[in-house]
């Protein structure tokens, strides 16, 4: 142990945190304690507060755990998070924290359609939609450059550089996580407001996050928004998908988007940077589409579990209506899955996410009929969760109930979800 002690020099030795064990024991302990818990274990004492304020718990984690075994957390932004706590949601110990609202820019007001992913134990919230009241005329949605990053260590928001073209309805990914890179692809100003208004963009960026700045790359083959991306072989491709074009209008009554159905794929040169290069312009070349013309109209809710065996191949999944799909990357194809097996009895939307190497198909508790879960202690206060979780290694299912800490219902249209371990 004394050969480790080093790593835990933010500890402030004057302070014991638990009597008559060695502070890097017990550090070790208290680390290792889920990361849900960490908040309410500061009011222990004032030695834990300042423990559980540092950076130690999370880096005595990250340096004792594997991947594997570290806390694989949802984050769920149900509104705004510039006006409500964003969330996270830890499904082994059901348990919530909450996570502070963003910074408040005092000019701005719903934001929607915003891109949230996770880099270590960092979280991102980048651009998104909403309405500025320095702008004529104040009705009309914008989209928006900004970027925030929120330190899971420290619990605090700062604000980094904006992106170049301002953009809501993105795709957004980490190229990998170990070299800390964000590219954003496509988007434009659409509000989950309205329909089919708002611009389309072609423009793709990333960001360097030692450098805190934005590069342009290729532009994308069509302006589109609403599109899906990730990453293929450690970073050194970046696949986008679907997406909706400009809106045109049907008999001149109301406008309706333009759906696509292919996949394009920029090569990122260097594998996606590392070694100093940074991230090069690449050029995009198409797959092609993914369906006929009577299959489907759009592109579902789509999830991605990363693997990191033989080939690191993604392994991508979409959620239309009530089926699961596994996209085919040799083929460009989808297949189904398997289907949910509690359908939402009032078609309402399901929340779609990865979480652990399994899909998680999110909906309320109203909108499933399971007898054994109706119950009035589940309906006191809060939102309930019913969770339908699929296992693709062994093509099995399994449920869980968790009781929400806020007093407002899910609307999963809207609703932004991303994972991030700790």
């Amino acid at each position: 142990m004394a050969g480790s002690s080093s790593k835990f020099h933010q500890i402030d030795e004057t302070l014991t945190l638990i009597p008559t064990l060695p502070n890097d024991l017990s550090a070790l302990i208290l680390s290792f304690i889920p990361f849900t818990f960490h908040g309410r274990l500061k009011s222990t004492c004032k030695s834990w507060r300042n423990f559980y304020s540092s950076k130690t718990p999370l880096s005595i984690r990250h340096a004792h755990l594997p991947l594997s075994s570290l806390s694989h957390l949802l984050c769920l932004f149900p509104e705004d998070p510039s006006l409500s706590s964003p969330y996270l949601f830890d499904p082994t110990h059901l348990a919530w924290a909450p996570l502070p609202p963003m910074p408040i820019n005092p000019h701005v007001y719903s934001l929607s359609n915003f891109a949230s992913l996770a880099i270590g134990p960092e979280l991102y919230v980048l651009g998104g939609s909403l309405f500025d009241t320095r702008s004529f005329p104040m009705d009309r949605p914008v989209a928006s450059a900004a970027v925030f990053r929120y330190d899971l260590a420290v619990g605090v928001w700062v604000q980094l550089a904006p992106m170049i073209t301002p953009r809501g309805s993105h795709a957004a990914v980490a190229v990998e996580e170990g070299r800390g890179r964000i590219v954003v692809a496509g988007g434009g100003s659409r509000h989950a407001m309205f329909g089919a208004a708002g611009t389309r963009v072609d423009v793709a960026e990333v960001y360097d996050v030692e450098k805190d700045e934005w590069t342009s790359l290729a532009d994308l083959p069509g302006s589109r928004a609403g599109c899906v991306g990730f990453c293929v072989g450690s970073g050194r491709e970046l696949w986008v998908m679907g997406g909706y074009g400009e809106a045109r209008t049907i008999n001149g009554v109301l406008p309706v988007d333009e759906h696509y159905k292919d996949v394009v794929v920029l090569e990122l040169e260097n594998g996606g940077g590392g070694g100093g290069g940074g991230v090069e312009q690449g050029r995009w070349r198409e797959i092609g589409d993914m369906w006929g013309n009577e299959e489907r109209a759009r592109l579902g809710k789509v999830v991605v579990i990363d693997d990191e065996g033989e080939k690191n191949l993604p392994k991508v999944f979409m959620l239309d209506g009530n089926d699961i799909f596994r996209y085919n990357m040799a083929s460009n194809r989808w297949f189904k899955e398997s289907t949910v097996p509690r359908k939402a009895q009032d078609g309402s939307q399901f929340g779609f996410v990865a979480l652990q190497g399994e899909l998680h198909v999110i909906s309320l508790l109203q909108g499933v009929e399971l007898s054994a879960i109706r119950r009035s202690r589940h309906r006191r206060r809060g939102t309930v969760l019913f969770m339908q979780i699929y296992d693709p290694r062994n093509k099995s299912w399994r449920s869980l109930v968790t009781r929400t800490p806020f007093q407002f219902p899910l609307d999963f249209r809207t609703a932004v979800m991303c994972t991030i371990r700790v």
